[in-house]
């Protein structure tokens, strides 16, 4: 494993692995607020959210 290291600056790949998990974690919450049911800014008063929320119970 050390010898990994004698390839690579250690603080470049933390510092490139820190700033790619950041931006993968931005993406992962930008696409789950695009989203209606994992939209947690508006929640269930968005249209689709109205929609689901209001849908007749079903029947016994």
């Amino acid at each position: 494993m050390w010898r990994i290291w004698l390839i690579f600056d250690p603080r470049r790949a933390l510092v490139a692995l820190f700033v790619f998990l950041f931006v993968l974690a931005l993406v992962i919450h930008f696409i789950l607020l695009s989203t209606d049911t994992f939209n947690w800014l508006d929640g269930p008063n968005s249209a689709q959210g109205a929609a689901m929320a209001t849908a007749a119970p079903p029947t016994p």
